[in-house]
């Protein structure tokens, strides 16, 4: 993932995260590096069981408050 913010300092700094929708199941699956925003799979995925994954995530800056 990639995302930018034009502000400066610690407020341009983006974490990336997973949005409260997401289910249990993906969480499972899939990790996320909170500062490089990599989407990594933890386990095997299974075309016969789940053939896609919808995985809603959420760029939000450090700045106070936080902004998505």
């Amino acid at each position: 993932l990639s995302a930018t913010d034009p502000d400066e300092g610690i407020n341009s700094d983006i974490m990336y995260l997973f949005n409260r929708r997401v289910s249990a199941k993906v969480r499972e699956m899939f990790t996320i590096d909170e500062n490089k925003g990599e989407i990594r799979l933890q386990g095997k995925l299974d075309y016969e069981e789940m053939d896609s994954y919808e995985i809603p995530v959420e760029a939000r800056d450090k700045g106070s408050p936080a902004l998505s």
